[in-house]
């Protein structure tokens, strides 16, 4: 499968966010190592992988409001 690699300020441009927010806020809490960024080489650098992100972010708008996103990329759905 191919993907599309973006960086920080790419991937701010695509969906709105603020660089700074994706990078503080957004990294390692709703986007994870492996599934939404690599680190190519294991350099410092991160490179975004657009299709997983934009498939979690469209399964996240059709989940239940007590749901909760897993590392795994799945969602812990409370009723």
């Amino acid at each position: 499968m191919n993907f599309t690699y973006l960086t920080t300020e790419e991937l701010s441009e695509r969906i709105k966010y603020n660089a700074r927010t994706i990078r503080n806020e957004l990294k390692d809490s709703v986007l994870f190592e492996g599934r939404h960024y690599i680190r190519p080489f294991g350099q410092r650098k991160i490179l975004f992988i657009w299709e997983n992100i934009e498939e979690d972010m469209a399964m996240a708008s059709s989940t239940s409001a007590f749901s909760v996103p897993m590392a795994s990329g799945g969602y812990c759905i409370s009723h």
